[in-house]
């Protein structure tokens, strides 16, 4: 499908092959570059499948085309290619024939990736608007500058938001038109390949951030593509997002399920991603998602559950862990839907982790309140405990957590400024110690004061500033700490790894204990004391010992006052003294 380049034995290009699919079209026209855009010159020739095809001879690189179609009706709409591999920079939207000449040099990165399994490894994903990090950089010029800070602040992942061309840049790539080209704002195809090339070459995995939820309806794209809702599902029930006013795909069609599919496979073969976060999950697995009573049909069997959807899901998970081993999938769901990382064989749908949007949720909450008034509320911070390992989940602070009048990551926290930072850097150690792969949008590491906003640079002067360098700096020192502990993700799947260690009093005094061990001969602790008073003599676990504190948060080199103290009166009763506002991480051994 879409634009392919032919060339001889000598390499030399002989012309290019165009595919489409518009089985209800009465005609479809070629138009572009080399006929002037002149209607009726080179018309294309459907087969049995609905497919019209041509060859045009003498059509290279860079050459301009669009699809002039004829609907029933007896209209002609020119559409770009849905299977464009290079399309021109916004507000233009042409299709061009693209043909790559990157050469990978990634490929212990990709024989590593082929072996590993992500569920018991250390996984934390810094997560970017590549518009905004710094605007103005290009693919490549990011494949510097991007790499360099993410190496140096020792993420294993970056996530980039949707890429795939979309028109709308304030959409943040959440209005998706071409689902095999990437967006030409920051450089050509070949651009994208060396920036993750150059990634992968530094240790760091990419993930893509991908939208099959739904799509713009913009007459030049899919919108009624050949004069029919042939991509939407015709019925407006099922085929018009209400919130979004975009179309929703149709999933009964197995042709559209293996559209989506051959793109999710197409990004993570030919551009080398290392894994596939699937945007908005849940508005595909209901059928009432957004909807009031009388604007959704039930299913076959009475439910809410959308059945095709859940099929797409299932066919899509099983594709690319099978073509593609070693990649991950991520669902972004927010709801209680069961099963969202359980094999297709036990009804599941198959993904490799689930955003934990409940952890996220009840932890900001709490977080929320005055540390006076927190231990009201402790079993917002305690209770997600309780089904951390019903799904393999990943905890996301995530762009939708500092935008729309939600106010940035530091402004959620109380008190003075100092007591801002002193709580976001516990809290960080809180969420790098707790089970799950961890995910942090950019400029959380840093601080940034406002709400981000896509349309300008973060706010990168702030580092000139103390507490914002410090906060960096323990950003970059959880990172090192988390790979270099195999207790914090070795058996990141299994509560055999988790026990909560109690002392008395905790929740009055707004104490947070996680104990995390890889093979029970060691354990790391994680104390948290989210409350404005110094905790002096907690006793720790009698069953360890040889007790080293590994992290501070209180530490001066982050701006700390180092009241962390730890008390040994013999191997039996060891005792911590906690600041206020701080998370230490400690190691200790069994006790023979």
């Amino acid at each position: 499908m879409g634009a392919h380049l032919f060339c001889d034995s000598a390499g030399a290009p002989m012309g290019t092959q165009f595919r489409v699919w518009a089985p209800a079209a009465r005609a479809v026209e070629l138009i572009g570059d080399f006929n002037n855009w002149k209607p009726s010159s080179h018309p294309m020739v459907m087969n049995s499948d609905g497919i019209w095809e041509l060859f045009v001879a003498g059509i290279g690189v860079g050459t301009r085309y669009k699809f002039r179609i004829q609907g029933k009706t007896g209209t002609w709409v020119d559409h770009a290619d849905p299977y464009a591999n290079q399309t021109e920079v916004p507000p233009e939207n042409s299709s061009i024939v693209t043909m790559s000449t990157h050469v990978f040099g990634d490929q212990q990165w990709l024989q590593k990736r082929s072996q590993s399994q992500a569920s018991r490894e250390p996984i934390s994903i810094y997560e970017i608007h590549l518009g905004s990090w710094k605007s103005g950089l290009s693919y490549r010029e990011l494949a510097t500058e991007l790499v360099s800070y993410v190496k140096k602040l020792g993420f294993t992942h970056v996530e980039f938001m949707p890429i795939c061309g979309h028109p709308y840049a304030p959409s943040w790539g959440y209005q998706v038109t071409s689902f095999f080209a990437p967006t030409p704002r920051f450089g050509t195809p070949d651009d994208l390949k060396f920036l993750i090339d150059a990634l992968h070459q530094a240790d760091i995995g990419v993930i893509l951030d991908w939208v099959p939820a739904h799509f713009p309806k913009d007459e030049w794209a899919l919108a009624k593509f050949d004069g029919t809702p042939l991509y939407e599902h015709k019925d407006p029930h099922k085929g018009e997002h209400p919130d979004w006013g975009t179309l929703i795909f149709d999933y009964e069609k197995s042709s559209i399920r293996e559209f989506l599919i051959a793109s999710a496979l197409y990004w993570l073969k030919e551009f080398h991603f290392d894994g596939i976060r699937v945007d908005a999950v849940a508005s595909m697995l209901y059928l009432d998602y957004s909807r009031g009573p009388g604007a959704w049909k039930p299913n076959k069997y009475g439910g809410s559950e959308n059945l095709e959807a859940v099929q797409f899901l299932q066919e899509l998970t099983t594709a690319c862990h099978e073509q593609v081993p070693g990649s991950i999938m991520f669902a972004e769901e927010s709801t209680a839907w069961p099963g969202v990382t359980h094999q297709r064989s036990t009804g599941g749908l198959g993904f490799g982790f689930k955003w934990n949007m409940g952890w996220m949720h009840d932890t900001l909450q709490y977080f929320r309140e005055e540390p006076i008034y927190r231990n009201y509320h402790y079993e917002l911070i305690t209770k997600p405990a309780l089904w951390a390992f019903s799904e393999n989940f990943l905890l996301p602070f995530s762009h939708d957590e500092v935008v729309h009048g939600k106010g940035s990551m530091i402004a959620k926290m109380s008190g003075t400024q100092a007591q801002k930072f002193s709580t976001l850097r516990a809290l960080y150690a809180y969420m790098w110690a707790h089970p799950g792969k961890k995910l942090l949008f950019m400029g959380n590491e840093f601080g940034q004061l406002n709400e981000w906003n896509s349309e300008q640079s973060l706010s990168w002067q702030l580092l000139a500033d103390f507490d914002h360098q410090t906060l960096e700096r323990l950003i970059a020192d959880l990172n090192r700490e988390y790979r270099s502990f195999p207790e914090l993700w070795a058996m990141d799947d299994s509560s055999s790894s988790f026990t909560p260690w109690s002392a008395p009093n905790i929740s009055a005094k707004n104490i947070v204990a996680l104990m995390r061990s890889a093979d029970q001969s060691t354990v790391l602790l994680s104390l948290s004391n989210f409350g404005p008073e110094v905790e002096k003599n907690y006793p720790l676990p009698p069953t360890y010992a040889e007790w080293q504190i590994i992290l501070d948060t209180d530490d001066p080199r982050y701006g700390g006052s180092q009241a962390t103290k730890l008390t040994d009166e013999g191997n039996d009763s060891p005792t911590l003294t906690i600041a206020p506002l701080s998370t230490i991480w400690l190691r200790g051994k069994l006790v023979s």
